[in-house]
């Protein structure tokens, strides 16, 4: 039995509820399988799309009505998490039972607590919401404090900070919910952003990388196996040239020689290698697997995907 952390790319979920709902159940089927073959499983997964949903509804309706408030982005975070999770629950369930196995499945909302003197916080990048003209633009900027940055020429956009996780704050009823035989899912959208205040985690506008998040969980939880999964079959190098290649097998230091050379793109592959490699460095004898998430099964027995190992 292994203790895997899955991390579900966006590309499992859909762009609106409705459509969500039918991707899921294509997403539970493989995840399951991992279950059946008696693994203990950690899923985690992205938001990208469905908070970005959240927080231009919401101001949208601030900018139609001021009684209708606008939301902070860490509270629509916590939204996007707990309808991912309750669909990405249903569709679990439901394999479960089809494949006649009695586990239950939880979703925690999930806080992970980050660094206030994270230099992220200096270079906000990660663009969120809508695209407004120059004058609604600096109209935000004023009112809300807002990070406005013009986006290749399509208008301006919302920018803020993605920094580092460094521990994960519901870590300890996770590992009860493992420990007790249930599936997980946690740190959806790669948690909500939080920073310790004495007592209290105050949330903070940012967005952590859900495969940051996951390493994270993985380490904390002593994983055996993390697994990213994602749209392409494996990490390739000189991607879209005549001389692409998929790598099967690679080692922390081929990594780091590959990053130097610049072949992973930093909004694409080069996050997911970063967080494998974080994760399999801590400690001795843990592997990390890229693989497509139709074959995430075929993955964990080696016969599909990237395998990286230290």
């Amino acid at each position: 039995m292994k203790k895997i952390v899955v991390a579900l790319g966006g590309n499992a979920l859909g762009k609106t509820p409705l459509d969500q709902i039918e991707k899921v159940k294509h997403a539970a089927k493989p995840i399951v399988d991992l279950v059946r073959a008696g693994n203990e499983v950690i899923l985690a997964h992205g938001n990208g799309p469905q908070v970005g949903m959240i927080n231009l509804a919401f101001e949208t309706s601030n900018q139609v009505s001021e009684t209708s408030p606008a939301m902070p982005f860490p509270e629509c975070g916590a939204m996007s998490q707990g309808y991912i999770g309750y669909h990405l629950q249903n569709a679990l369930l439901a394999e479960l039972k089809n494949q006649k196995l009695n586990t239950h499945v939880a979703t925690i909302i999930t806080q992970v607590e980050v660094d206030e003197h994270d230099t992220a916080f200096q270079n906000p990048t990660k663009p969120i919401g809508r695209f407004y003209d120059l004058e609604t633009s600096n109209k935000l900027a004023k009112e809300n404090g807002y990070d406005m940055v013009e986006d290749a020429g399509r208008g301006y956009r919302r920018v803020v900070p993605s920094p580092k996780p460094v521990n994960v704050v519901e870590i300890e009823v996770i590992k009860t919910l493992v420990d007790a035989g249930h599936l997980v899912i946690t740190v959806g959208g790669g948690g909500i952003p939080v920073i310790k205040k004495g007592n209290e985690f105050i949330g903070v506008p940012a967005v952590i990388d859900k495969d940051f998040a996951s390493a994270k969980v993985a380490d904390l939880l002593d994983a055996d196996l993390l697994i990213i999964l994602t749209a392409v079959d494996k990490v390739k190098i000189n991607y879209n040239k005549e001389n692409e290649t998929s790598l099967d097998d690679i080692t922390i230091s081929e990594i780091d020689k590959y990053i130097e050379e610049g072949h992973f793109l930093k909004g694409s592959m080069l996050p997911k290698i970063e967080a494998a490699r974080s994760f399999v460095e801590a400690k001795k004898g843990r592997i990390a697997i890229i693989a497509a998430l139709e074959e995430a099964h075929e993955a964990i027995n080696g016969k599909a995907g990237t395998i990286i190992r230290n």
